[in-house]
């Protein structure tokens, strides 16, 4: 049940929800029952935090009620985005503008979600991840710290799309710590890429990557290997 307050314009309350002084929200703000929202967190226009999920006749996603969301402090939900209950966002991350974060998903501190990204249900992101604008994260992937993900990647999780038993497991990406994967990239599921692995725009991945491996093409194949001076402690 939501309930108006005068808080701020527009906004929306469920049950439970407390939200500290120094909150910034802007307007038509919704934020659902029992979400824990931090100290300085921004909830930016149209923002709609703790929604529950909706799910299809025939998806096998875990049918018991999510937790509620959790929005740590300094972190922002920019306009537009929808976090939906069960997820958390930690300490200064960022959901950008119009993104979509799941159920039982969670992002880590100072991780950001680009404008306009979708990310499944159960994934894991680590520390001071940077995911670029219009990505797709799919179910059961896991991003380790410091992975870069460019604009337009797509991570797929059912190699039979859905033409398989209901005890089939679906498999999302593995990315390794400080790995890059280039604009409009494409991963098959299970793949993993490995530690400071360098995957080029376009390219397509149908088998796991080898640490600092530099991979290109459809399919995608190792051109050499990432050097020294390009490792991630380089730039720290």
């Amino acid at each position: 049940m939501l309930r108006s307050s005068d808080r701020a314009p527009g906004l929306l309350l469920g049950e439970g929800v407390e939200l500290p002084d120094s909150v910034e929200l802007g307007g038509n703000v919704v934020i659902h029952t029992g979400t824990v929202v931090g100290a300085a967190a921004r909830l930016q226009d149209g923002a709609v935090v703790g929604k529950p999920p909706a799910l299809g006749p025939q998806s096998r996603a875990l049918r018991e009620p999510p937790p509620p969301a959790v929005i740590g402090e300094r972190a922002t939900v920019c306009a537009g985005a929808v976090v939906v209950c069960g997820a958390r966002v930690a300490p200064g991350g960022v959901v950008g503008d119009q993104a979509h974060v799941r159920e039982r998903t969670s992002i880590g501190e100072g991780s950001v979600v680009g404008r306009g990204s979708a990310v499944d249900n159960d994934v894991t992101i680590g520390e001071r991840v940077r995911i670029q604008t219009n990505c797709y994260l799919t179910a059961f992937s896991v991003v380790e710290d410091d992975v870069f993900v460019a604009p337009g990647v797509t991570t797929t999780n059912d190699h039979a799309m859905t033409r398989h038993g209901p005890d089939h497991r679906l498999r999302g990406a593995l990315l390794r710590r400080a790995c890059r994967i280039g604009g409009a990239a494409v991963l098959v599921p299970g793949v993993e890429i490995g530690e400071e692995a360098f995957v080029a725009a376009g390219a397509v991945v149908v088998r796991d990557v080898p640490a600092r491996a530099v991979m290109m093409g459809v399919p995608a194949r190792q051109v050499r290997e990432v050097p020294d001076s390009d490792l991630l402690e380089r730039w720290r």
